[in-house]
């Protein structure tokens, strides 16, 4: 039976600022916990990503879900039907992910494990969607002796030409890690799986890259208007028993 879920509502001091942030935990939370960073999609915080994070807290972890645009101050909430296609909508979040980079996400990423560590948890370990997933992974480069385990579903940009890309940082990771894929995929096409695929592999990562044939980017968020029930829970099934094997 999995346990029940609580969620407090933190507000994180970061070096440039302040970010408002959903922890939640199972009940009957221990001191030396696993915790877990979800790190978002591009339509930020909200109930779907929740849901999600309840989901696996009530597995046993702590979840951390942070606000990665919080230095835009108030946004959205955005209609994710409509959102890509509604061209005022649109810019705004392009604007938002592409000034969110990698190494303004890194430098919150410290307080970001602290709330983690002050909740009880210890060994610490990421999953994200989409603008997430490339996060995760990098969560892994930049804190490999914290970092058990990261993941990323429907990740972009994870082998890409720039100076950031995760990829770039393989040799630095020790956790092992999980890439689901989208069948088809712009953001994350195939010769940037193949150049992920080859710098994990000579830095010798513990690694599995898995194509979800079928799936669309953004089909494991249930308020996607891509989601795919079936296609979801596969990625949880998943999901659960890497985090389990990689926390055991």
């Amino acid at each position: 039976m999995e346990a029940k879920v609580s969620k407090r509502d933190l507000v994180i001091k970061t070096a440039d600022g302040a970010a408002k942030a959903g922890l939640f935990l199972p009940e009957g939370a221990r001191k030396g916990m696993p915790g877990i960073i979800l790190f978002m999609d591009a339509f930020g915080p909200r109930p779907a990503l929740d849901g999600m994070a309840e989901r696996l807290a009530a597995a046993g972890y702590a979840v951390l879900v942070p606000d990665l645009f919080y230095r835009f101050g108030d946004y959205g909430p955005f209609d994710t039907a409509t959102a890509f296609t509604t061209d005022s909508t649109r810019a705004q979040i392009m604007s938002m992910l592409q000034a969110t980079t990698h190494d303004l996400t890194t430098r919150d990423n410290e307080a970001f494990i602290a709330a983690l560590t002050e909740a009880g948890a210890d060994k610490i370990g990421a999953v994200g969607y989409c603008m997430g997933g490339a996060r995760a992974l990098t969560l892994a480069v930049k804190y490999p002796d914290r970092v058990v385990a990261a993941a990323s579903f429907h990740g972009g940009n994870l082998a890409s030409d720039a100076p950031d890309s995760p990829h770039l940082g393989a040799a630095s990771i020790k956790a092992r890690l999980y890439i689901g894929c989208a069948g088809v995929d712009r953001s994350f096409p195939p010769e940037q799986s193949a150049r992920l695929v080859e710098a994990l592999r000579e830095a010798e990562v513990d690694h599995t890259l898995e194509n979800y044939t079928g799936m669309a980017h953004g089909w494991c968020v249930p308020d996607h208007g891509v989601y795919d029930a079936a296609g979801a829970e596969r990625h949880w099934r998943h999901l659960l028993a890497f985090f389990g094997e990689a926390f055991a």
